[in-house]
C-alpha cells in the first residue's frame, strides 16, 4: 500500500475469513497484512502461519522461542493491507465497504487512464511487485540498477541486507538482462547428462583394469573399478569446501565504500540475491557462467591428479554442484517437512538472508560453518 493512499479498515470477522492458503491474513495490533505470497517462503512452513491466520501475531514475532529481525519486520510491512475496525458494528462496516468500493472504483478509471497513456507501465513486471517507496529508496528501481549501486557508497552495504519482495532489472539491454536470468530446471539438463557420460567413461575405464597410479618408473598402483565410488564421494566433499568458500570469501566480500567497480561486481555476483530473495529466476546460477567455474576446477584438477582419478573427482564436484543448485532454490520456494534435514536448512538459509548476514555461508550443509566459527545460533521456529 503505498504511503500516501488511505488505509482499508477490516472487521474482525473480515480478517478472520482469511485462513485459507489462497488467502491468508494476519494482525499486528491493529495493523491487517496478506501474507499469502509469503506462505511458501517462510523458514517455519506454511502450516506455521495459517495456524495463526486470522489472529495477532504480535508475541510470535517478539519470541520466544524466535524473535524476528529488522528485516524480517520491514519485510513483512510489503504486505500492509490496511487496519483493523474494533469498533465499528455491522452497518459502519458495511458503509465503509460501500466507501472503499467507490474509492477502488474511482482509482481503477485514474488507472485505466494511465495506463492508456504509457503502455510500458502496464506491461511493467515492477506493476506487479511488492510497493518500495519510490521516492525515498537510494536508488531508483524504475531504472536498471547495475550502474546505479555502485554510488551508494557506504550506503550499500546496509541497503543491499535490507531484502524486498519484488524482481530487480539489472541491464536495460533485454539480450543482456536475459543473460542473467535461468530457470531452475536448466540446471540438470544442462549439467547432468555430462554427469552421467563422465561417471560412466571413469568406471568403464577403471573397468578394463589397465588404469595405475604410477609412484615410481618401476613401481605402479592399480586403480580398481570399485574405487569409482571413493573418487566420486572425495570430489562432491571437496565441492562442498569450494560452495562454503566461494560463498563466504567472494560472495560475501564487504566491497571498499569508495570502489564504484567492486560495488557493482559484488552486486551482480551475489548482491541483488540478498536485495531481492526470492527473484525466482536468479537462484541459479546461468549455465555460461558456471562454465567458467567448472572448467576452472577441471584444470586444477587435471593438473594435480593423475587423468582417470582427476576426472573422478572432477564428475563427483560437478555433481555436487548440481545438488548445490537444486537446494539452493528449494530453500527459498520449497515447503520441506517439519523436522527434516530440509526444513532445518532452510531455516538456517533464511536466517542468513534476514539476519546473520555475516554468518551461515553453507547451503547444502552446515559443515563448513563449525571448523570456521561462522554457525548462526540454534534457534527454534
Amino acid at each position: 500500500m503505498s504511503p500516501s493512499t488511505s488505509p482499508r479498515f477490516f472487521t474482525e470477522r473480515e480478517v478472520a475469513r482469511h485462513c485459507s492458503k489462497d488467502s491468508c491474513w494476519v494482525l499486528l495490533g491493529t495493523r491487517v497484512y496478506d501474507v499469502t505470497a509469503f506462505l511458501r517462503m517462510h523458514p517455519g512452513g506454511e502450516a506455521l502461519i495459517r495456524s495463526r491466520s486470522g489472529k495477532d501475531i504480535s508475541r510470535v514475532m517478539e519470541g520466544p522461542p524466535h524473535r524476528h529481525s529488522e528485516n524480517a519486520r520491514r519485510w513483512m510491512e510489503q504486505y500492509y493491507i490496511g487496519e483493523l475496525d474494533r469498533e465499528s458494528g455491522a452497518h459502519e462496516a458495511q458503509v465503509l465497504r460501500e466507501r472503499r468500493t467507490a474509492t477502488e472504483q474511482t482509482d481503477e478509471k485514474t488507472a485505466q487512464k494511465v495506463k492508456t497513456v504509457d503502455k510500458e507501465d502496464e506491461i511493467s513486471p515492477f506493476s506487479k511487485c511488492s510497493p518500495v517507496d519510490l521516492d525515498k529508496d537510494l536508488v531508483d528501481w524504475r531504472k536498471p540498477l547495475a550502474w546505479q549501486v555502485g554510488h551508494l557508497g557506504e550506503k550499500y552495504d546496509a541497503w543491499v541486507h535490507q531484502p524486498v519482495d519484488r524482481p530487480i532489472r539489472l541491464f536495460g539491454n533485454p539480450l543482456l538482462e536475459a543473460g542473467t536470468k535461468t530457470s531452475w530446471y536448466w540446471v540438470p539438463v544442462v549439467w547432468l547428462p555430462i554427469v552421467f557420460y563422465v561417471s560412466w567413461h571413469c568406471y568403464t575405464t577403471m573397468a578394463q583394469g589397465t588404469s595405475s597410479v604410477h609412484i615410481t618408473s618401476d613401481f605402479s598402483i592399480p586403480i580398481h573399478k570399485y574405487s569409482f565410488p571413493v573418487f566420486f564421494l572425495m570430489g562432491w566433499f571437496l565441492w562442498s569446501f569450494i560452495e562454503y568458500c566461494i560463498h563466504r570469501f567472494v560472495f560475501h566480500m564487504k566491497p571498499p565504500a569508495h570502489n564504484y567497480y567492486l560495488i557493482t561486481l559484488h552486486f551482480l555476483l551475489h548482491g541483488q540475491h540478498h536485495k531481492s530473495p526470492f527473484d525466482g529466476a536468479r537462484l541459479v546460477f546461468p549455465p555460461g557462467l558456471a562454465s567458467i567455474v567448472v572448467g576452472v576446477f577441471y584444470m586444477t584438477l587435471h593438473q594435480l591428479l593423475p587423468d582417470i582419478i582427476g576426472l573422478s573427482v572432477f564428475v563427483g564436484g560437478l555433481c555436487g554442484y548440481v545438488v548445490y543448485d537444486m537446494i539452493h532454490y528449494y530453500l527459498h520456494y520449497g515447503s520441506p517437512k517439519k523436522g527434516s534435514y530440509l526444513y532445518d536448512l532452510k531455516a538456517y538459509h533464511v536466517k542468513h538472508h534476514f539476519e546473520h548476514q555475516r554468518s551461515g555461508f553453507g547451503i547444502t550443509t552446515t559443515f563448513w560453518d563449525h571448523p570456521f566459527n561462522t554457525v548462526i545460533p540454534d534457534e527454534k521456529f
